[in-house]
């Protein structure tokens, strides 16, 4: 049986091209938040709607008779980054960023439209297949993912409260994400599967003065540079080889011309890790390379950190993994669905939907990259070389068989969990 035949699925690519086309920065997805609802109010299920949560967060709330409370989730936001995939629904879109300081170029750059698109279609087909099933369904459209914010200021400001937003509690918590695998195949791994992050923004201060006379200043570049050179040896000389760890400095800025020696410098940095022990050690790091370095340049005043964001670990329950690998592997077969793959470096906040009312959460990956490309590049081991990757300005899913992956697997692990049990046709 085609799980999808109840539904139209081109409209849907209709719906992926105008989110692609129509992206919106972290904490500013008003119009599409409001996009969703009104497709969410379109169909044939009476869906209560709660909007403007933790910002512009989404939830759409379907009961259908006793059971259990299943949410689904997806992301909306986009990233600060220029388009260059050519397509001919690609992004043109500029926005100023929250702060309002500085307009950037928009792009959905993480797949979060082809998230929106297949949860919006699995709402659709779970609606019309309600005699399939009995419980309540939700489904979650979360603001800011990309800040790492976006799932916590939902639950503060009331997600689960009875007196604010009065979302059911979940019993399960399930969630996806595309990434450049290969279109049509699914990977999920029990346990750990995408590492924390944590980021920071550091200050650093020296003294300004003219170009023509370094001697008379503390100069914050050169101060800059040395720390994000000393910084590149912390994970390859300080941390145990088997640890999962990533430290990254991604931003660097200071000064406005080239004669003027600025007063301070930024550095924006980026932690993975997956160990308590191993997260505690790396910003240790990071505070001594950054304090040895500005009394090494006679610095006068003390750096200043500031934490911008800290996502969790996401890790799958085992026993809801158990059910989503029968199903999984039932429906897509062994040749499109792998139950072990590796731990990613790429990071996540959607597991605060469930641990902050202490509920299981799974969370897997499906692949967007065309399938005669990526064994192209497989064959020729060019895949890090030449695919696309999330965050990039050429990444871009293949609609199909994307769209329909996404959905089918949202739909059939819905289905299994409103069901009790993993083994039953869907």
């Amino acid at each position: 049986m085609d799980i999808l035949s109840t539904i139209d699925l081109p409209s849907y690519e209709s719906i992926y091209k105008h989110l692609h086309a129509h992206p919106e920065l972290s904490n500013l997805e008003s119009q599409t938040s409001a996009f969703l609802a009104s497709h969410l109010s379109s169909l044939p299920g009476p869906f209560t709607l709660k909007t403007s949560i933790g910002g512009h967060g989404l939830v759409g709330i379907l009961h259908n008779g006793a059971g259990k409370t299943i949410l689904l989730r997806a992301d909306m936001d986009a990233l600060p980054i220029l388009e260059a995939t050519g397509l001919p629904y690609a992004s043109t879109v500029g926005q100023f960023d929250a702060s309002g300081a500085e307009q950037q170029p928009v792009m959905h750059a993480c797949g979060h439209d082809m998230h929106m698109t297949c949860l919006l279609a699995a709402a659709e087909v779970l609606v019309k297949r309600m005699d399939d099933w009995s419980g309540t369904l939700v489904v979650l459209f979360q603001p800011a993912e990309e800040r790492g914010t976006g799932a916590r200021a939902m639950v503060d400001d009331g997600l689960y409260d009875p007196s604010r937003h009065a979302c059911p509690i979940p019993d399960f918590v399930l969630g996806q994400h595309v990434m450049a695998m290969r279109a049509g195949s699914v990977g999920s791994k029990r346990g750990v599967c995408m590492a924390g992050a944590d980021s920071l923004k550091v200050k650093l201060f020296g003294v300004g003065g003219h170009g023509s006379q370094p001697h008379r200043t503390v100069d914050p570049v050169v101060l800059a540079a040395h720390v994000v050179v000393r910084l590149q040896s912390v994970v390859s000389r300080e941390i145990n080889p088997a640890d999962i760890s990533v430290l990254t400095v991604g931003s660097l800025r200071a000064g406005q011309t080239e004669n003027i020696i600025p007063d301070f410098a930024e550095i924006g940095i980026d932690v993975r890790s997956v160990r308590p022990e191993t997260r505690e050690k790396l910003l240790a790091a990071i505070r001594r390379v950054v304090r040895a370095e500005c009394e090494a340049s006679g610095c006068t005043r003390e750096a200043e950190f500031v934490v911008s964001r800290h996502l969790p670990n996401t890790e799958n329950d085992v026993g809801m993994m158990g059910v989503l690998e029968r199903v999984f592997e039932g429906h897509f077969g062994r040749e499109r669905y792998d139950g072990d793959i590796p731990t990613t470096t790429i990071s996540e906040d959607f597991s605060v939907l469930g641990t902050a009312v202490g509920r299981p959460c799974a969370f897997w990956h499906w692949g967007g990259i065309e399938e005669e490309f990526w064994d192209r590049k497989v064959q020729e081991g060019r895949v890090e070389e030449d695919v696309p990757a999330n965050h990039t300005a050429r990444f871009a899913p293949v609609i199909q068989p994307t769209m329909r992956t996404g959905v089918e697997a949202l739909v059939v692990a819905a289905l299994a969990f409103f069901k009790g049990e993993g083994g039953s046709e869907v």
